[in-house]
């Protein structure tokens, strides 16, 4: 019901702001932001294991789907467009790519570092990038769906039943953007990530061990607070602290590791290790089965498990 909800909330935003005479692309936009932020407190885990694969789907179809779309239209905008100079089209969709290339490199400069020479407050917490990021930051303004779907959202007709006015002109020029920007800024960005000497800072890795570290020692601290529950046994709770612990020693083990950078959470022997004994435990459930030992019903929920721990074990 969580999914399907999900499904029709980005068509309810659309619609409501529709009606308020506001943009209906951007409302979605904020919806997402905002639902994206609340899920992890409001999605239970098995929805959000669910959620993740559906929308990965939905969103490579849908990228495909207005790509094609896109595609399919474009004879039909040019034919509106016969009366005028293909070549004058296409000169003037590049001056207007490039305008909007230059204008996003004009905005990166003084957004990154206005606010900061202003607010020395802002400056301690928030320091500005070196400027070799900078210039990656302001170079990589692709535009794709979101600039489509602007384009796609504007009515064929007027409240007269008059044509839209240049309706046509605007959807071929935002074609023209987003081919100039996904082609020529994306083909030359790893040129110019090489050009400048940009490395991964490692930062959300970092991050990302801190915030299991921190979370395994809540776990643990809540488990040596409450040893004495009467209702649950205390080898169930030792073993439960035991494997926290492990987890822990694992952790703490992947920071000392200089050949693990990917911030996982254990040490690439460690990985290796249980990557192949995960698959000599899917060969046994396998032979069973085929043996008649087990059932597929069986099956299916030993490997479920199994496929949950090996997505658990980044690569190596």
């Amino acid at each position: 019901m969580q999914i399907t909800i999900s499904l029709f909330t980005p068509f309810a935003a659309y619609l409501i702001a529709e009606r308020l005479h506001v943009s209906g692309v951007l409302s979605v936009v904020a919806a997402g932001m905002f639902l994206g932020w609340h899920s992890p407190v409001t999605l239970g885990a098995r929805t959000r294991l669910q959620a993740y694969a559906f929308w990965e789907t939905i969103v490579f179809i849908l990228n495909g789907f207005i790509f094609i779309a896109i595609g399919l239209q474009l004879p039909g905008i040019l034919q509106n467009l016969r009366g005028s100079s293909l070549a004058l089209l296409i000169g003037e969709g590049l001056l207007i790519s490039g305008v909007v290339i230059g204008v996003r490199i004009l905005w990166v400069f003084p957004a990154t570092y206005i606010p900061r020479w202003l607010s020395p407050k802002f400056r301690r917490r928030d320091p500005a990038s070196p400027v070799r990021e900078v210039i990656f930051l302001a170079w990589s303004g692709m535009r794709g769906v979101v600039s489509l779907a602007a384009a796609f959202a504007l009515p064929l007709t007027l409240a007269n039943g008059r044509p839209f006015p240049g309706r046509a002109y605007i959807l071929f020029f935002t074609f023209c953007v987003i081919l100039t920007t996904l082609v020529f800024q994306g083909l030359t960005l790893p040129l110019l990530i090489r050009k400048l000497g940009i490395k991964d800072d490692g930062l959300t890795d970092e991050e990302e061990r801190a915030a299991r570290l921190e979370a395994n020692r809540a776990a643990i601290e809540f488990l040596e607070e409450n040893t004495a529950i009467a209702s649950v046994p205390q080898e169930v709770v030792q073993r439960l602290r035991t494997e926290y612990g492990e987890r822990l020693e694992q952790l703490q083990a992947c920071v000392k590791d200089h050949d693990n950078r990917g911030g996982g959470i254990a040490t690439r022997n460690y990985q290796q290790l249980q990557r192949a004994a995960l698959g000599k435990e899917r060969d046994a459930i396998i032979r069973l089965r085929n043996a008649n030992v087990i059932n597929d019903a069986a099956l299916r929920r030993i490997q479920r498990d199994l496929d949950l721990a090996e997505a658990r074990l980044q690569e190596a």
